[in-house]
């Protein structure tokens, strides 16, 4: 399973290249295997990304914001879901993952299932 995280680029926002790199420092520092998908140097990853951001995760007006993150082709967020997904010691769930053994989110589950 890869995690595939749309970003852009060249994107004139500071607040957009922030939650980007927020994003991808953490995937990193995790090692947490992903790809990275540039919406501004390439058609094909803009046209899949805007068509497979479901309805009901999508801005009012406009188009969806990167960074948009999957697990493969399935549809898991965008940065506010991350960053309260890891509030919540919840990324590896967030992401479709299992959490690593000895992680605060692999403990934090086994004192619910216990």
């Amino acid at each position: 399973m890869v995690i595939r995280v749309y970003i852009a680029s060249s994107s004139g926002s500071t607040a957009i290249k922030k939650k980007q790199q927020d994003v991808l420092g953490f995937l990193e520092a995790n090692k947490i295997r992903f790809e990275e998908k540039d919406i501004a140097a390439n058609e094909e990853n803009r046209k899949w990304m805007r068509e497979n951001v479901p309805e009901n995760s999508r801005p009012a007006t406009g188009y969806p914001l990167p960074p948009q993150i999957f697990n493969e082709s399935q549809y898991r967020g965008d940065y506010d879901a991350f960053f309260e997904a890891r509030e919540n010691n919840a990324v590896y769930a967030f992401l479709g993952l299992t959490a690593p053994p000895g992680s605060k989110e692999a403990e934090a589950q086994a004192k619910q299932q216990a």
